[in-house]
Protein backbone atom coordinates (compact mmCIF):
# COMPACT_ATOMS: atom_id res chain seq x y z
CA UNK A 1 0.00 0.00 0.00
CA UNK A 2 1.06 3.52 -0.54
CA UNK A 3 0.17 5.81 1.69
CA UNK A 4 -0.99 9.97 1.25
CA UNK A 5 -1.07 12.69 4.08
CA UNK A 6 -2.55 15.90 3.44
CA UNK A 7 -2.19 17.93 6.13
CA UNK A 8 1.45 17.46 8.49
CA UNK A 9 0.41 19.40 11.75
CA UNK A 10 0.44 17.85 14.93
CA UNK A 11 -2.67 15.03 14.54
CA UNK A 12 -1.54 14.22 10.40
CA UNK A 13 2.13 14.17 11.72
CA UNK A 14 1.12 11.69 14.99
CA UNK A 15 -1.17 9.21 12.46
CA UNK A 16 1.75 9.74 10.02
CA UNK A 17 4.65 8.83 12.64
CA UNK A 18 2.61 5.81 14.14
CA UNK A 19 1.39 3.97 11.15
CA UNK A 20 5.14 4.26 10.04
CA UNK A 21 6.54 3.25 13.35
CA UNK A 22 4.49 0.60 13.60
CA UNK A 23 5.11 -0.76 9.89
CA UNK A 24 1.37 -0.61 8.57
CA UNK A 25 3.24 1.61 6.06
CA UNK A 26 6.82 1.94 5.47
CA UNK A 27 8.17 5.81 5.08
CA UNK A 28 9.77 5.05 1.64
CA UNK A 29 5.59 4.37 0.52
CA UNK A 30 4.24 7.47 2.36
CA UNK A 31 3.90 10.83 0.08
CA UNK A 32 3.56 13.88 2.81
CA UNK A 33 1.71 17.80 1.26
CA UNK A 34 1.62 20.60 3.59
CA UNK A 35 0.33 24.18 2.78
CA UNK A 36 3.30 25.08 5.62
CA UNK A 37 6.13 23.47 3.82
CA UNK A 38 8.78 23.13 6.70
CA UNK A 39 5.61 20.92 8.50
CA UNK A 40 6.06 18.35 5.92
CA UNK A 41 9.80 18.90 5.68
CA UNK A 42 9.99 18.25 9.19
CA UNK A 43 7.60 15.15 9.42
CA UNK A 44 9.37 13.64 6.51
CA UNK A 45 12.74 14.01 8.32
CA UNK A 46 11.69 11.29 11.12
CA UNK A 47 9.83 9.13 9.06
CA UNK A 48 11.70 8.44 5.59
CA UNK A 49 8.50 9.61 3.70
CA UNK A 50 8.66 11.78 0.55
CA UNK A 51 7.60 15.47 0.36
CA UNK A 52 5.70 16.16 -3.00
CA UNK A 53 4.58 19.52 -4.32
CA UNK A 54 0.51 19.80 -4.09
CA UNK A 55 -2.45 17.64 -2.98
CA UNK A 56 -2.72 16.26 -6.72
CA UNK A 57 0.48 14.59 -6.24
CA UNK A 58 -0.02 12.88 -3.14
CA UNK A 59 -3.42 11.65 -4.83
CA UNK A 60 -1.51 10.44 -8.14
CA UNK A 61 1.16 8.21 -5.98
CA UNK A 62 -0.95 7.16 -2.88
CA UNK A 63 -3.35 4.27 -2.66
CA UNK A 64 -4.77 5.75 0.23
CA UNK A 65 -4.82 9.38 1.61
CA UNK A 66 -5.34 10.54 5.16
CA UNK A 67 -6.98 13.93 4.85
CA UNK A 68 -6.07 15.94 7.78
CA UNK A 69 -6.53 19.64 7.26
CA UNK A 70 -8.87 22.19 8.84
CA UNK A 71 -13.17 21.31 8.29
CA UNK A 72 -13.44 24.80 7.01
CA UNK A 73 -11.07 24.18 4.52
CA UNK A 74 -11.57 20.18 3.31
CA UNK A 75 -14.27 20.30 0.93
CA UNK A 76 -12.26 23.03 -1.08
CA UNK A 77 -9.15 21.14 -1.42
CA UNK A 78 -11.01 17.85 -2.55
CA UNK A 79 -11.52 19.90 -5.86
CA UNK A 80 -7.24 19.31 -5.97
CA UNK A 81 -8.17 15.73 -6.37
CA UNK A 82 -10.56 15.59 -9.79
CA UNK A 83 -7.43 13.99 -11.73
CA UNK A 84 -7.35 11.00 -9.55
CA UNK A 85 -10.44 8.32 -8.95
CA UNK A 86 -10.19 4.94 -7.34
CA UNK A 87 -8.18 6.26 -3.89
CA UNK A 88 -9.76 5.53 0.15
CA UNK A 89 -9.95 9.02 1.50
CA UNK A 90 -9.84 9.09 5.24
CA UNK A 91 -11.14 12.14 6.81
CA UNK A 92 -10.14 13.26 9.96
CA UNK A 93 -12.74 16.63 9.47
CA UNK A 94 -14.92 17.50 12.26
CA UNK A 95 -18.46 18.08 11.62
CA UNK A 96 -17.97 16.81 8.01
CA UNK A 97 -20.05 14.69 6.73
CA UNK A 98 -19.54 11.45 4.52
CA UNK A 99 -22.58 12.49 1.93
CA UNK A 100 -20.87 16.05 1.95
CA UNK A 101 -17.26 14.75 0.81
CA UNK A 102 -18.52 12.15 -1.56
CA UNK A 103 -20.38 14.69 -3.30
CA UNK A 104 -17.46 17.36 -3.31
CA UNK A 105 -15.37 14.42 -5.13
CA UNK A 106 -18.20 13.12 -7.50
CA UNK A 107 -18.34 9.35 -5.67
CA UNK A 108 -15.18 9.16 -7.78
CA UNK A 109 -13.32 8.13 -4.71
CA UNK A 110 -14.22 6.13 -1.65
CA UNK A 111 -14.59 7.92 1.87
CA UNK A 112 -13.93 6.78 5.47
CA UNK A 113 -15.10 9.85 7.87
CA UNK A 114 -12.19 9.49 11.25
CA UNK A 115 -12.90 11.25 14.74
CA UNK A 116 -9.42 10.63 16.35
CA UNK A 117 -8.18 12.23 19.59
CA UNK A 118 -4.77 13.97 20.76
CA UNK A 119 -3.18 11.08 22.56
CA UNK A 120 -2.36 9.39 19.55
CA UNK A 121 0.74 12.20 19.79
CA UNK A 122 1.76 9.10 22.42
CA UNK A 123 0.40 5.85 21.02
CA UNK A 124 -2.40 6.09 23.04
CA UNK A 125 -5.13 7.52 21.02
CA UNK A 126 -8.32 6.36 21.03
CA UNK A 127 -10.57 6.82 17.32
CA UNK A 128 -13.76 5.92 15.87
CA UNK A 129 -14.64 5.79 11.96
CA UNK A 130 -17.53 5.21 9.35
CA UNK A 131 -17.58 3.99 6.58
CA UNK A 132 -18.49 5.86 3.01
CA UNK A 133 -21.30 4.73 0.86
CA UNK A 134 -18.73 3.00 -1.11
CA UNK A 135 -16.24 1.94 1.07
CA UNK A 136 -15.62 -1.51 0.71
CA UNK A 137 -14.93 -3.95 4.84
CA UNK A 138 -11.17 -4.19 3.61
CA UNK A 139 -10.86 0.01 3.12
CA UNK A 140 -12.80 -0.90 7.24
CA UNK A 141 -9.99 -3.14 7.99
CA UNK A 142 -7.27 -0.75 6.37
CA UNK A 143 -8.49 2.19 8.77
CA UNK A 144 -8.85 -0.28 11.66
CA UNK A 145 -5.08 -0.94 10.87
CA UNK A 146 -3.88 2.37 10.58
CA UNK A 147 -5.82 3.77 13.53
CA UNK A 148 -4.93 1.08 16.00
CA UNK A 149 -1.37 1.56 14.74
CA UNK A 150 -1.73 4.85 17.34
CA UNK A 151 -4.14 3.85 19.78
CA UNK A 152 -7.84 2.30 19.88
CA UNK A 153 -10.00 1.70 17.15
CA UNK A 154 -13.85 1.23 16.70
CA UNK A 155 -15.87 0.98 13.80
CA UNK A 156 -19.14 2.89 14.27
CA UNK A 157 -22.26 4.34 12.27
CA UNK A 158 -21.86 8.19 11.09
CA UNK A 159 -24.98 9.10 13.64
CA UNK A 160 -22.99 7.87 16.11
CA UNK A 161 -19.53 9.99 15.63
CA UNK A 162 -20.87 13.38 16.91
CA UNK A 163 -21.52 11.56 20.71
CA UNK A 164 -18.09 9.95 19.78
CA UNK A 165 -16.59 13.61 19.43
CA UNK A 166 -18.33 14.48 22.73
CA UNK A 167 -16.39 11.65 24.46
CA UNK A 168 -12.89 10.95 22.90
CA UNK A 169 -12.56 13.84 20.46
CA UNK A 170 -13.16 16.46 23.03
CA UNK A 171 -12.28 13.87 25.96
CA UNK A 172 -8.99 14.75 26.77
CA UNK A 173 -9.64 18.23 27.72
CA UNK A 174 -11.58 17.06 30.26
CA UNK A 175 -9.09 14.89 31.60
CA UNK A 176 -6.53 17.73 31.48
CA UNK A 177 -9.19 20.03 33.06
CA UNK A 178 -9.68 17.15 35.92
CA UNK A 179 -5.59 17.05 36.36
CA UNK A 180 -5.40 21.00 36.21
CA UNK A 181 -8.11 21.01 39.21
CA UNK A 182 -6.12 18.42 41.22
CA UNK A 183 -3.09 19.99 41.22
CA UNK A 184 -4.45 23.31 41.96
CA UNK A 185 -6.19 21.79 45.26
CA UNK A 186 -3.24 19.92 46.34
CA UNK A 187 -0.88 22.97 46.04
CA UNK A 188 -3.72 24.62 48.21
CA UNK A 189 -2.96 22.57 50.64
CA UNK A 190 0.59 22.68 50.85
CA UNK A 191 1.96 19.97 48.00
CA UNK A 192 5.05 21.20 45.89
CA UNK A 193 3.72 22.04 42.36
CA UNK A 194 6.25 19.53 40.97
CA UNK A 195 5.13 16.51 42.94
CA UNK A 196 1.14 17.59 42.63
CA UNK A 197 1.66 17.42 38.93
CA UNK A 198 3.16 14.21 38.98
CA UNK A 199 1.09 12.30 41.21
CA UNK A 200 -2.32 13.68 39.49
CA UNK A 201 -1.18 12.24 36.27
CA UNK A 202 0.39 8.84 37.69
CA UNK A 203 -3.10 8.83 39.68
CA UNK A 204 -5.31 9.02 36.13
CA UNK A 205 -2.78 7.02 34.54
CA UNK A 206 -2.69 4.43 36.42
CA UNK A 207 -6.32 4.43 37.44
CA UNK A 208 -7.29 4.04 33.23
CA UNK A 209 -4.75 1.46 33.23
CA UNK A 210 -6.80 -0.64 35.94
CA UNK A 211 -10.04 0.26 34.30
CA UNK A 212 -8.60 -1.32 30.55
CA UNK A 213 -6.76 -3.99 32.45
CA UNK A 214 -8.73 -5.69 34.80
CA UNK A 215 -11.56 -5.99 33.29
CA UNK A 216 -13.70 -4.64 36.01
CA UNK A 217 -16.71 -1.98 35.37
CA UNK A 218 -15.47 1.30 36.96
CA UNK A 219 -17.99 1.03 39.35
CA UNK A 220 -16.54 -1.49 40.90
CA UNK A 221 -13.16 0.40 40.71
CA UNK A 222 -14.48 2.90 42.20
CA UNK A 223 -16.11 0.67 45.27
CA UNK A 224 -12.95 -1.06 45.56
CA UNK A 225 -11.19 2.00 46.38
CA UNK A 226 -13.79 3.01 48.74
CA UNK A 227 -13.92 2.23 52.78
CA UNK A 228 -17.44 2.53 54.39
CA UNK A 229 -17.11 6.97 56.22
CA UNK A 230 -13.24 7.08 54.98
CA UNK A 231 -10.92 9.79 53.09
CA UNK A 232 -12.54 8.40 49.62
CA UNK A 233 -15.97 8.25 50.72
CA UNK A 234 -16.13 11.74 51.95
CA UNK A 235 -14.69 12.90 48.57
CA UNK A 236 -17.03 10.92 46.89
CA UNK A 237 -20.09 12.42 49.07
CA UNK A 238 -18.85 15.72 48.47
CA UNK A 239 -19.09 14.69 44.39
CA UNK A 240 -22.33 13.76 44.88
CA UNK A 241 -23.73 16.63 46.29
CA UNK A 242 -22.39 19.17 43.58
CA UNK A 243 -24.07 16.68 41.56
CA UNK A 244 -20.96 15.79 39.43
CA UNK A 245 -22.54 13.16 37.10
CA UNK A 246 -24.87 15.73 36.00
CA UNK A 247 -22.48 18.22 35.22
CA UNK A 248 -20.57 15.89 32.76
CA UNK A 249 -23.51 14.74 31.23
CA UNK A 250 -23.97 18.56 30.70
CA UNK A 251 -20.26 18.85 29.07
CA UNK A 252 -20.87 15.58 27.01
CA UNK A 253 -24.56 17.19 25.80
CA UNK A 254 -22.98 20.46 24.67
CA UNK A 255 -20.27 19.09 22.80
CA UNK A 256 -22.03 16.67 21.19
CA UNK A 257 -24.88 19.81 20.42
CA UNK A 258 -21.64 21.16 18.95
CA UNK A 259 -20.46 18.90 16.83
CA UNK A 260 -24.02 18.88 15.34
CA UNK A 261 -24.07 22.52 14.68
CA UNK A 262 -20.62 21.96 12.94
CA UNK A 263 -21.84 19.45 10.71
CA UNK A 264 -25.32 21.38 9.77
Amino acid sequence: MKLGVIGCGKMGGALAEGIIKSGACSGENTYLYDSYADAATGLAEKTGAHVVASNAEVAQHADAILICVKPQGLIEMLGDLDATEGKLLISIAAGVKIAAIEKAVQNKHRVIRVMPNTPALVGKGASAFAKGSCATDEDAQLAMTLLESVGYASEVEESDLDAVTALSGSGPAYVFLLIESLVSAAIDQGLDPEVALQLASQTVAGAAEMAQQTGESPSVLRENVTSPNGTTFAALESFRESDFRGIVKKALDAARDRSIELGS
